[in-house]
């Protein structure tokens, strides 16, 4: 029985950091509305040089260096982004050139803000299979180049970065125990880029109309993450054969303060065990578990042989949760 150990996390965000101030144009005093709604302080966001691959690439050499890994010993490389630098090739094969892992194989996934969770599933049954013994997942997104900067419900929630991760193979029973990941593509109207691809390609009247940029329905996006995010908690542990308050963390994903205190006060699932960072980073999509799991991971948080459950929920509507023993 073959396991996916943690071999090495990392993480990276642009140097640019965007204060609730910058958002005064938008509404009066930015700061206190933004704070009081979502629980973020600023972002990053990146500059106009630096794109998805760059972020990206920072993340994976932040992993190696941490973790001591040959380039050339990765097998594959999975990128999670809704944010490609194009629409083709994919950004996956930019960091290979770029960490210079010429022995992998690379792809993009795109589940939106759950795409680091599916791209962590999906290493860990590469891992699983025997074929493939170290894969690179890298979470990450640069947001501010596809939003509505006149949309005060969603351009302060966004920011930019990458977290890394990179999965060995074991025969120990530790690393990945188990997962489940799950859409709904009912809801798929919820959280889209119109104009972005062959169902409306971009045009001079798609620009001006703004159907280039991200759109989403808030109340409804917070409806379905409180919903499934306990069915996530639930649902994993039961596989696991533990009970949830046996859980040393949680991460989730990154998006609204008052989602986890909903979740939080639903569960009974103290505050504290939930890992967040979105009060300096905001909402960064897909680099927003992996951002997190590594600053944790870094600053000795978690530690050997903790249970740490990653989650994500976002547009599909994709969702699912993954148990980690450290």
């Amino acid at each position: 029985m073959l396991y996916s150990q943690v071999l090495a996390t990392g993480g990276f965000v642009p140097v640019n950091a965007i204060a609730n101030s910058y958002f005064d144009y938008l509404v009066e005093d930015a700061d206190e509305w933004i704070r009081s709604r979502t629980g973020i302080r600023e972002r990053r966001f990146a500059s106009a040089t630096e794109s998805t691959s760059d972020l990206a690439t920072s993340a994976a050499k932040d992993a190696l260096q941490k973790g001591k890994i040959d380039p050339l010993s990765i097998d594959c490389i999975i990128v999670a982004t809704s944010t490609p630098d194009m629409i083709l090739p994919a950004t996956a094969c930019m960091v290979q050139k770029n960490i210079g892992a010429a022995n992998a194989f690379a792809f993009d996934m795109n589940a939106v803000c759950s795409s680091f969770i599916y791209a962590v599933e999906t290493a860990d049954n590469f891992i699983r299979s025997g074929k493939y013994g170290k894969v690179l997942v890298i979470g990450a997104d640069t947001y501010s180049k596809i939003l509505d900067m006149q949309d005060k419900t969603s351009c302060p929630l966004f920011g930019d970065g990458a977290g890394a991760l990179i999965l060995g193979s074991t025969q120990e029973k530790k690393g990945i125990l188990q997962s489940i990941v799950k859409s709904d593509g009912n809801g798929w109207e919820l959280i889209q880029v119109p104009s972005s691809g062959s169902r409306k390609p971009i045009t001079a009247e798609t620009i001006a109309a703004k159907e280039n940029t991200f759109k989403m329905a808030g109340k409804s996006v917070f409806i379905f993450a409180t919903d499934v995010i306990p069915q996530i908690i639930g649902e994993v542990t039961a596989k696991a054969g533990i009970r949830p308050d046996q859980l040393d963390h949680i991460i989730p994903h990154q998006a609204n303060v008052r989602i986890i205190d909903f979740i939080s006060k639903k569960t009974g699932i103290n505050k504290d065990r939930f890992l967040l960072n979105l009060d300096r980073y905001g909402n960064t999509a897909a680099a927003s578990v992996g951002l997190a799991l590594d600053e944790n991971v870094t600053s000795g948080k978690i530690k050997p042989g903790h249970l740490v459950l990653i989650m994500g929920f976002g547009g599909g509507l994709s969702w699912g949760g993954i148990l980690i023993q450290f």
